[in-house]
């Protein structure tokens, strides 16, 4: 079977961790402190703060914004993190339909909102499958209507806008070092923003509160939400191989497009501003089953991200949304293996597959 992920830890990761075991420093200090500096140099961002996982850095980000009782639109085709961490922090998401191109938040669906609502705190884009929403846009909405923006870029890792990498285009912006991601810590996540204030209180957020003054200096309630040594070690070594691991990524996705071209699948769409780091390569299928089967058959995995919208699971029940594009892409789209253990082999094979579930299904 070809794997939908299949993280690449070697021997560096190894031994980067063993150093912390060996030191008896493995909670968090120094070598976070390291990786913080380094993944906010990589996102052309001033300062970086480490977190337990991705959704503990979004909902660091809103709490320091202070969202609580305003509205942050955001798109319903995402993981339910997008979702909670707005909830958590006290404030109500807002979903606004998607781009059927690419799968990201529509500026013209939340130009609408906003035109509507007077309480919108924040708006939250997710740069989904490793692309990046349309950030020149939503800066422009954000200065425009005088509220936050905040990436959702836990899947993005190196993803670029006019040149410009993801983790500084926005108020503040979250990644998730999960090990399905383009790099891992095995759990973590970071924030990264250009802004001192919001940089410290995001540190006093996931740190009980304490505003750095003295050991129990705890001035407002907080959670212990720290990335440890141990994570951090595995991240700097993960962070120095991403390059690597974006340019296969890259070319296995030219690969896929190309040998898709005679199929009726739908390819992933890259605006020429942007650059795709594709986390996932999502295709549209009008029979997403039949296809699913046959690669099964074949030894093919997938995965469906995501088969409902944010909105419609039964921990949203009361929320609604006008969302077709949102809707159809639950219906239709489907990720198959692009990471950068695929080779050239699985490739053939994965096209193949796709071009038999095409005769068997007609």
């Amino acid at each position: 079977m070809i794997p939908i992920a299949n993280p690449d830890i070697g021997g560096d990761e190894q031994d980067a961790v063993a150093a912390v075991l060996d030191s008896g420093y493995i909670a968090s200090g120094d070598v976070v402190t390291e990786f913080e500096e380094e993944f906010a140099a990589f996102c052309n961002a001033d300062h970086g703060v480490a977190t337990a996982n991705g959704t503990a850095a979004l909902h660091a980000a809103c709490e320091v914004l202070d969202i609580a009782g305003g509205a942050v639109i955001t798109t319903p085709f995402s993981f339910v993190a997008t979702g909670n961490s707005i909830r958590l922090a006290g404030g109500n998401p807002v979903f606004a339909d998607i781009d059927p191109e690419t799968y990201n938040l529509d500026p013209d669906a939340v130009e609408s909102i906003l035109r509507e609502r007077e309480d919108v705190a924040a708006i939250m884009p997710v740069h989904l499958y490793g692309l990046p929403a349309d950030m020149t846009r939503f800066a422009e909405l954000a200065d425009e209507y005088d509220v936050a923006l905040i990436e959702d870029a836990a899947q993005a890792h190196g993803a670029t806008v006019e040149g410009t990498p993801v983790g500084s285009l926005g108020d503040l912006a979250c990644f998730s070092f999960y090990p399905t991601k383009n790099m891992t810590t095995g759990e973590g996540g970071m924030v990264t923003t250009n802004d001192p204030e919001l940089e410290a209180g995001i540190r006093q957020f996931i740190n009980h509160g304490r505003d750095g003054s003295a050991q129990y200096a705890h001035t407002t309630v907080g959670h212990n939400l720290r990335l440890t040594n141990i994570a951090a070690a595995l991240g700097r070594v993960q962070l120095d191989r991403l390059p690597e691991f974006t340019e296969t990524r890259k070319e296995n996705a030219r690969r896929l497009t190309e040998g898709l071209s005679d199929t009726t699948v739908e390819t992933p769409r890259v605006p020429e501003d942007r650059t795709h780091v594709y986390h996932q390569y999502t295709i549209r299928a009008d029979d997403r089953e039949g296809l699913r089967s046959t690669l099964e058959k074949d030894e093919v995995g997938s995965k469906i991200y995501y088969p409902t919208c944010i909105h419609e699971l039964d921990a949203y029940e009361g929320y609604s949304a006008d969302v077709p594009n949102a809707k159809r892409a639950t219906e239709e789209a489907l990720s198959i293996p692009v990471h950068p253990n695929v080779s050239t082999t699985d490739i053939d094979r994965i096209v193949d597959a796709v071009a038999n579930a095409e005769v068997t299904h007609v």
